[in-house]
């Protein structure tokens, strides 16, 4: 998966696109990715007992990873993003667009 925790992402389809978040989570075996601030579900818990109350849960469910793209930290432009091989091995993420290395 090409997006990290940290990655700030700009939301491309869906309900919530245009904004911009901060990866919380990433969820690799089903392909998905949990930002802050984007996707915001409420889901309603039934009483366990007669003297309790029901409660609201508000949480950032996941988004696709198709949906999202990488926000450039320099440029703060949306980026493609690719891989190369250093001469030691290690593997890289680049910027499809300059070249650059973001990590």
């Amino acid at each position: 998966m090409k997006i990290k925790k940290g990655d700030t992402v700009k939301i491309m389809a869906g309900k919530d696109s245009g904004k911009t978040g901060k990866v919380i989570q990433i969820l690799p075996k089903d392909m998905k990715v949990v930002v802050d601030g984007v996707n915001q579900v409420i889901k309603h818990m039934k009483s366990q007992r007669k003297e309790e109350k029901g409660q609201r849960f508000e949480f950032f469910a996941p988004v696709d990873v198709s949906n999202v793209q990488l926000i450039d930290e320099k440029s703060k432009k949306v980026i493609r993003v690719g891989y190369k091989f250093l001469e030691n091995g290690q593997k890289v993420r680049i910027s499809r667009k300059t070249g650059q290395e973001l990590d």
